[in-house]
């Protein structure tokens, strides 16, 4: 068997790193606010790809970056910060193996948002993929857990 390359070895690494966020932050987010939770991660994360970045020569001035990607550069960020609060207060009143594969309901969004806006278009074999997640959310989301949860 031979390991993958390119995207795919980094969006499986993606996938690894997402399920221990998962884990992680549910049990550091015990008897702490999700958002002051969150707001520790960021800087955490700060801390740690400023070095990076700079360290790997990947350094340049932002400033020389166009209005239009600089505008959607922190579109994202917002995004990003919105979806990461929302997780974590998902992740302190919900159970880790639920708050995830709804949370992977993105990987819907995405593709319809990527038609959308993207004019991406997806085979009938890849939608039916699609669906197939959406489905499987579904699946997991109408999971009744012991207690009422």
């Amino acid at each position: 068997m031979t390991l993958p390359t390119g995207w795919i070895l980094w969006a499986l690494l993606s996938a690894c790193f997402a399920a221990l966020t998962a884990i992680f932050a549910k049990i550091g987010i015990r008897g702490v606010d999700s958002d002051l939770a969150t707001l520790i991660r960021t800087f955490i994360i700060i801390l740690v790809l400023a070095p990076f970045v700079w360290l790997t020569g990947k350094w340049s001035n932002p400033l020389s970056l166009s209005g239009k990607t600089l505008l959607f550069l922190a579109l994202s960020a917002l995004a990003t910060g919105a979806s990461w609060a929302c997780y974590f207060r998902a992740l302190q009143i919900g159970q880790a193996s639920q708050v995830a594969p709804i949370d992977k309901l993105s990987v819907v969004l995405v593709a319809i948002f990527a038609f959308a806006f993207l004019k991406e278009r997806p085979s009938a074999q890849e939608w039916a993929g699609i669906a197939m997640v959406a489905g499987g959310v579904l699946l997991l989301a109408l999971h009744k857990t012991p207690g009422g949860t």
